[in-house]
C-alpha cells in the first residue's frame, strides 16, 4: 500500500524521494478540466465498445459477473498499423548515465501542454495482489484510444470498493502512487520512434508517440518492479507455478523473453492428473527476501493468439484482441482469425479464469528457478550446482527477439538479457546480488533450451518432460563435459557428444560471447550496467577449461 496520502503538504514539500519536476508534471495532467474520470469496467467497456477504431465480435466474454462487465459483453479487437510490438530503443530513464533529466522535464511539459486540446481518460488499478505487496497505478491515456484503456482497466486489477478494503489492509509502503501519462499521437522530430519516459525513484512515466497496448503494460510494471525493488522485493520478469506432490509441495520459476515459452510452461496443467498445479503467473511476481513468499502482480493474462485457433479453449477466456485479423465464420459470426496471418505479435488479454487453481500468493519458498534459453550449444536441460554460476548464467541470459519486439535486424541472432528483464531501471549489479542470494539460500536453477539443439527442434513435450522428471525427482544428470558446475539431463532424441570438436567449439563460442558481454558491462564507466569482477573471472575459468579440452581432442 502506497502511503502519500499519510504525508502533510509541508511534508511534501520537503520530500526528495517523493517529487521531482517530471513527477509533478505527470500527475498535475490528471487534475485538468480536458480529463474525463472513468469509474468501473462497465464504463471503459462501453467506451471501447462504440470506438470508431473497435471491432465487435460476436464472441461473448466469459465469467462477466465476476469480471464486473455487461452480460453481453463481447470481445473487442483493435488494430494497429506497421508497429505491433515494443518499441525498446523509445525508452529513456531518469537516473541512467546520459539521461539528461532537465532536457527531457522540458519536453514533457511540452508534450503535454500541447496535448490539452485533446480530450484524456484515466483511471485506476492495483498492481500487487497480496496485502505483502500492492500499490494503486493510475493511467491517463488520450481518447481514441480507448481499447488500449479498456484493455488496461482488465489486464490490472480495477479498483473497486470492495478491492479498496483489501488495498487498505496491505503493507505500507512510502512510496507515490503509480502515474502514467500517454498520448500516442505526440509526434516530435527528435523522437520519431516515440518517447517512453520513465522517472521510476518518484514512480512515473509518460508513454507518447506509441500505439502499442503493451508499452502501456510493461510501463505499469516497470515502475512497480523498481517500488517493489526499493522496497525489500526481487523483481521478476517470469513465470511461478506450483506443483503439489502430497508429501511436499514443488514451487518454480521460469524466466524468459516473450516468445521462449515461458506462458506454455507456467500454465501447461500436469500430464498426471493427480498433482494438482497451482499458477500464479506466467509474467510478472515479485519474492519477499525476508520470507521468500511470492505475489502476482496481475490478475490477467496478456499472451501472444499465434498457438491459439479459434478451436482452442483458450478463446473463451479472451477479453480483448490486438493486431489480429477478423472475418465470418458459417454462420456470419464475426470470429478472430488469431495465427499471426496478418502480423507477427497478435495479443489477447485474457481473464484470469484461463487457469483452474490461479493464486494470488504463494507463502513458499521457491525451489528451482529455471533460466530458459534459446542456445543451441546447450542440451534441453542443464543443471547448475554452484550458486555463483547460476547467477552468471542468468546474467548472460541468451535467448532470441521476438515479434513481441518492435526491433530492426535479424530475430534468429542471439542475444544477451540479464534475467529476461529489458524492463530494470535500477543498476544491473543489485539484481545480480538479489538473485544470488537466492541461490546462496538453496534454490535450485536449471536451463531451458527451447530452441534447437543439433538441428533438431527441443518441443514442449520435452521441456515439460524434463521438468516432470526434476518434480518426481527421477531425472539423472550426467556431467557436462568440460565446463565444470554444470549437469546434463539425457533425452533420447537430443544425443550429446563431448568428443565433437564442432560441438564443443559452439560451447565455447557461447562461453566467449557471454564473456564478451560482461566486459561491455564492466566498462560501463559509470557503473549502472557493471558487474562484480568474479563474474568476468568465473566465465574465464570456464573458457580455459573447456580450451584445454578441446587442445585434448
Amino acid at each position: 500500500m502506497t502511503t502519500v496520502g499519510q504525508f502533510s503538504r509541508s511534508e511534501l514539500k520537503k520530500s526528495n524521494t517523493l517529487l521531482s519536476p517530471i513527477k509533478v508534471t505527470v500527475e498535475s495532467a490528471f487534475y485538468g478540466n480536458n480529463v474525463r474520470e472513468i469509474p468501473d469496467l462497465t464504463t471503459a467497456y462501453n467506451l471501447a465498445k462504440e470506438a470508431k477504431n473497435t471491432i465487435v465480435t460476436d464472441l461473448p466474454v466469459a465469467h462477466t459477473k465476476e469480471l464486473g462487465l455487461p452480460d453481453d459483453a463481447k470481445v473487442l479487437v483493435s488494430n494497429d498499423g506497421k508497429i505491433f510490438g515494443r518499441t525498446a530503443k523509445a525508452r529513456r530513464i531518469i537516473g541512467e548515465p546520459g539521461v539528461d533529466e532537465n532536457y527531457y522535464a522540458g519536453i514533457l511539459r511540452e508534450a503535454i501542454f500541447n496535448g490539452q486540446d485533446k480530450t484524456f481518460y484515466k483511471g485506476t488499478t492495483i498492481v500487487g495482489l497480496s496485502e505483502d505487496f500492492s500499490v494503486k497505478a493510475h493511467l491517463c491515456l488520450a481518447e481514441g484510444y480507448e481499447n488500449n484503456f479498456y484493455s488496461w482497466m482488465l489486464n490490472f486489477q480495477v479498483l473497486t470498493e470492495e478491492v479498496n478494503k483489501e488495498y487498505e489492509k496491505s503493507a505500507p509502503l512510502a512510496e507515490n502512487d503509480l502515474y502514467l501519462y500517454a498520448n500516442p499521437d505526440w509526434r516530435h522530430p527528435d523522437f520519431p520512434d516515440g518517447l517512453a519516459l520513465f522517472d521510476p525513484k518518484h514512480n512515473v512515466a509518460a508513454i507518447l508517440g506509441l500505439r502499442y497496448f503493451g508499452e502501456l503494460k510493461k510501463a505499469t510494471l516497470t515502475l512497480a518492479w523498481a517500488t517493489a525493488h526499493r522496497n525489500n522485493f526481487v523483481a521478476c520478469h517470469g513465470g511461478m507455478k506450483q506443483y503439489d506432490l502430497g508429501d511436499k509441495k514443488f514451487t518454480m520459476a521460469a524466466f524468459g523473453l516473450s516468445g521462449s515459452g515461458k506462458s506454455t510452461i507456467t500454465l501447461a496443467k500436469h500430464q498426471d492428473a493427480d498433482i494438482p498445479v497451482k499458477v500464479l503467473h506466467d509474467d510478472a511476481f515479485v519474492i519477499n527476501k525476508s520470507s521468500g513468499s511470492t505475489t502476482a502482480l496481475e490478475p490477467s493474462y496478456f499472451d501472444k493468439t499465434q498457438d491459439y485457433p479459434m478451436d482452442s479453449d483458450a478463446v473463451k477466456y479472451f477479453l480483448t484482441v490486438q493486431n489480429v485479423g477478423v472475418t465470418l465464420d458459417h454462420n456470419n459470426q464475426k470470429v478472430l482469425v488469431t495465427e499471426d496471418i496478418r502480423n507477427g505479435n497478435g495479443r489477447t488479454v485474457k481473464s484470469r479464469y484461463l487457469t483452474e487453481n490461479r493464486v494470488d500468493f504463494l507463502p513458499e519458498k521457491i525451489d528451482a528457478i529455471f533460466w530458459i534459453m534459446k542456445d543451441d550449444s546447450l542440451p534441453p536441460l542443464v543443471k547448475i550446482s554452484d550458486p555463483d554460476l547460476a547467477t552468471l548464467f542468468g546474467v548472460t541470459l541468451a535467448t532470441k527477439r521476438s515479434t513481441a519486439e518492435n526491433v530492426s535486424g535479424n530475430l534468429d541472432q542471439l542475444v544477451m538479457e540479464p534475467f529476461a528483464n529489458p524492463f530494470r531501471s535500477y543498476p544491473l549489479g543489485e539484481d545480480y546480488s538479489a538473485f544470488k542470494d537466492l541461490f546462496n539460500q538453496g534454490v535450485a536453477c536449471y536451463i531451458l533450451n527451447t530452441g534447437f539443439f543439433n538441428g533438431r527442434k527441443v518441443t514442449p513435450k520435452d521441456t515439460l518432460g524434463a521438468i516432470d522428471a526434476i518434480i518426481k525427482n527421477t531425472a539423472e544428470f550426467k556431467d557436462f563435459g568440460p565446463v565444470k558446475r554444470l549437469s546434463y539431463l539425457p533425452l533420447e532424441n537430443h544425443p550429446v557428444d563431448f568428443h565433437d570438436v564442432g560441438y564443443l567449439n559452439k560451447i565455447k563460442e557461447r562461453l566467449v560471447a557471454r564473456l564478451s558481454f560482461i566486459n561491455e558491462k564492466k566498462q560501463d564507466s559509470n557503473g549502472y550496467h557493471a558487474l562484480p569482477k568474479e563474474a568476468n573471472e568465473l566465465m574465464e575459468s570456464l573458457i580455459l577449461d573447456l580450451a584445454q579440452k578441446i587442445s585434448e581432442e
